[in-house]
């Protein structure tokens, strides 16, 4: 790998491919000695009705941000006790993924590389709305690195999740 990238954004939404990302971009960034930005993106449009102007309580952005936050330190936490990596800064956004996560966020944060998962959605979730990863592949505004496996190089078998909190 060219080993120029300084600021790495890794976008995790919970699932299993995101974890996997999340785990080889600490490992990345370790080796490059680079920067590590966590997002995750509460697409709060999925709380939408049939009207566009429905709007989703204080009460459920509070707690989804809650949980969002929860999520995200764990994950702070797990690389600081696995590998001793501080260099994480952790963020929170809310609307479309796909544009925040390729355009939005990297201007912001002037991110190199993006490291994802393949996909986080069920088939039917992709055929719906569109894989986040492929939107990202196609529209990034830095290079996207898209995991398929796990830090050992191995397929991760479906079921293996740890837990975070």
């Amino acid at each position: 790998m060219v080993e120029d990238y300084n600021n790495i954004l890794v976008p995790v939404d919970g699932s299993e491919t995101a974890e996997r990302a999340f785990d080889k971009a600490v490992k990345i960034a370790i080796d490059n000695h680079a920067h590590l930005d966590l997002l995750n993106v509460i697409d709060t449009r999925q709380f939408m009705g049939e009207m566009q102007d429905t709007l989703i309580s204080g009460d459920t952005i509070y707690q989804m941000t809650q949980d969002s936050e929860n999520y995200l330190t764990s994950l702070q936490k797990w690389a600081k006790e696995e590998f001793n990596f501080t260099d994480i800064s952790y963020h929170i956004r809310y609307g479309s993924p796909k544009r925040i996560i390729a355009i939005d966020f990297i201007k912001d944060h002037h991110n190199d590389l993006t490291i994802m998962g393949a996909t986080g959605m069920n088939a039917v979730e992709r055929m719906l709305m569109g894989s986040v990863t492929e939107y990202v592949n196609q529209h990034s505004l830095s290079d996207v690195l898209i995991i398929k496996t796990d830090i050992d190089n191995k397929k991760v078998p479906k079921k293996k999740k740890r837990k975070l909190f």
